[in-house]
């Protein structure tokens, strides 16, 4: 994880520049030898953050550190921020109702912002007369494999601005899946959620098989599956977007960046087709924030009109 924590403490000392935030009343020092009593915790509001968009299962929102701030917290885990105070953060799918933004001052100040996270409610499929497939009793070793080069290269932790945006869709097309749906099966047995976008072909377009996949912002590649596609993903190309946020474009017929290369919004990283665990060919596009699984309609926006 290119020492997350090093990582982490680099960008939150880094962004002193934020929102001008009102100076506390001047307080006496203490006599000596006496300790230091730091002052009560301040509830501010969102404004004192400059919070972008509405929190809720799947969304990524936008801020800007107070000024002053030496440490950003959310639920009492480090948010990396930039020098201009600039900062992102994510609720994953199955967040809870409720989390807490908060700001550390160098003046010692604790600056609160409780945060209402709004359920939302997901394409649920129940198929009570159908029976769920049998479960492998574990992964091979081959998907073991594979799954330690995905959470190696979610670790990379690129120096990159594109988390800044704007994105863009990856492909046009039909959105054949949505992010969270999950299919629920005789016995009450519920399958893995969909943890991204599927992007398929218009009823009345071309097959979308070999067409151009592009990068949804700029980005550093850190998983490119060249020649070896995985057996889930297919061929996959992950974009390290910066500040723990991540694309993953999956079911590539073919692949066009290697690890390492940066990309620009709009650039071509491969062609659409079915590798992997597919029926047809489309393009998966997930998001991921410090692991937790963002939709990404909510980060580009609806998809714009057929021409």
């Amino acid at each position: 994880m290119r020492t997350a924590a090093a990582l982490l403490v680099l960008g939150l000392v880094g962004g002193c520049a934020g929102r001008p935030v009102a100076p506390g009343p001047a307080t006496p020092p203490p006599p000596p030898g006496q300790p230091v009593t730091p002052p009560p915790p301040a509830t501010v509001g969102a404004d004192v953050f400059a919070l972008k968009g509405v929190p809720g299962q799947g969304a990524l929102l936008y801020g800007i550190a107070p000024q002053g701030t030496a440490l950003l917290l959310l639920d009492g885990k480090p948010v990396r921020f930039a020098g201009d105070g600039r900062f992102i953060i994510g609720f994953g799918r199955d967040a809870g109702p409720s989390a807490l933004l908060e700001a550390r001052l160098a003046d010692g100040r604790l600056l609160r912002l409780p945060l209402a996270v709004a359920p939302r409610h997901w394409d649920i499929s129940y198929l009570p007369t159908l029976k769920a497939g049998v479960a492998p009793s574990g992964p091979g070793a081959r998907r073991l494999a594979e799954l330690a080069e995905i959470d190696a290269a979610k670790n990379r932790n690129s120096a990159s601005d594109g988390w800044r945006g704007p994105f863009r869709w990856p492909a046009y097309g039909r959105i054949s899946t949505l992010f969270g749906s999950q299919r629920i099966y005789a016995g009450g047995v519920a399958m893995a959620y969909h943890g991204g976008l599927d992007i398929a072909r218009y009823p009345d377009g071309p097959v979308l098989d070999g067409s151009a996949a592009h990068a949804p912002a700029d980005g550093v590649v850190v998983l490119a599956t060249t020649g070896r596609p995985f057996t889930l993903e297919g061929n996959l190309v992950m974009i390290d977007h910066g500040f723990g946020l991540l694309s993953s474009l999956m079911h590539l017929s073919a692949v066009e960046v290697r690890v390492g290369d940066t990309v620009r919004t709009g650039q071509e990283i491969g062609r659409i087709g079915m590798t992997g665990r597919a029926t047809g060919p489309h393009l998966h596009w997930g998001m991921t924030w410090n692991g937790a699984r963002i939709d990404p309609l909510l980060v580009v926006g609806p998809m714009p009109p057929r021409s």
